[in-house]
């Protein structure tokens, strides 16, 4: 009875480690959207969330993993810079840019190595294009809000704070989607760079830092000058920093990698429409957080 528990444990450990990711991810669809109203640069968000999932880390990995760290060589440094750039400059920068012209329930499903002769392949084909085309109707469409038991305030009591940011739904579903291609790429060269680099927390701590430093050059090359964009405070925008870089970054990185090296990188992304509908239950009919403008 005791082994057909342990076995029943182990088998749902991937499945709640997934719904917990994408928990993870609807807290921070709303706590970014909130930061980004409030004025903050994407650029500057994604350098501090880095840095704080590099501070986390750093310690964990030097000490945990001091004695199982593999050798580094070229082709595994080379992969660690490919990942800081697919996800912590690319996905996270232009996912950014498109939520200020969108809402925070856009999301996406990728799709896995296909064969069209397969029955199987085209449940996923099916279920793939239903997946998007919910997410897209979601974005482009505005339809009446749904009282729920927690919904106590309208919604246009609560209007973004930052007066330059016009939605524009198409545009910020095209940055997304470029994002999100940025996301399937990171997805896809970590369970490689596990293979052959079998340290999930020293390889966490690399592409946050590696990240924050490629964001960094990144940003001091787009705002010239403009230093006001690295100002910190106690608000939405500080809080959205502090929980993109410890879940959406650093727990989310090594969770992910975890799980990928029993599922597979198609099962941590098959759960990605989760985080969409918790997202539209939480603030597509309740009371938004402050600075947050829902549709």
């Amino acid at each position: 009875m005791v082994n057909m528990d342990s076995k029943l444990v182990n088998k749902l450990k991937p499945y709640i480690g997934v719904i917990f990711l994408q928990f993870g991810s609807a807290g921070f669809g709303i706590v970014a959207k909130a930061a980004l109203n409030q004025g903050s640069s994407h650029y500057t968000f994604s350098v501090y969330r880095n840095a704080v999932a590099a501070a986390l880390f750093i310690p964990f990995a030097f000490f945990l993993e001091r004695k199982t760290r593999p050798i580094m060589t070229f082709g595994v440094f080379f992969k660690i810079l490919l990942l800081s750039l697919f996800d912590p400059v690319i996905g996270q920068n232009m996912f950014y840019a498109g939520m200020k012209y969108s809402s925070a329930t856009f999301s996406a499903a990728l799709i896995e190595k296909v064969n069209l002769k397969s029955i199987r392949s085209h449940a996923k084909i099916t279920g793939t294009l239903v997946t998007v085309g919910g997410a897209m109707i979601m974005t482009l469409i505005s339809g009446p809000i749904i009282g729920l038991p927690w919904t106590h305030k309208s919604h246009e009591s609560h209007a973004s704070t930052n007066p330059n940011d016009k939605e524009d739904p198409v545009k910020g579903a095209i940055m997304i989607s470029v994002g999100c291609v940025g996301y399937a790429a990171f997805y896809t060269l970590q369970a490689i760079t596990l293979k052959s680099y079998p340290a999930g927390l020293s390889l966490t701590a690399m592409v946050c830092t590696l990240g924050a430093l490629l964001g960094t050059v990144l940003t001091f090359l787009v705002e010239r000058g403009n230093t006001s964009v690295w100002a910190l405070g106690f608000d939405a925008k500080l809080l959205a920093y502090v929980y993109g870089g410890v879940i959406s970054s650093g727990i989310t990185y090594y969770l992910s990698g975890v799980i990928m090296k029993e599922k597979g990188p198609v099962f941590v992304t098959a759960f990605n429409p989760l985080s969409m509908v918790i997202v539209a239950i939480l603030i597509g009919a309740g009371e938004a957080p402050p600075g947050f403008a829902p549709e």
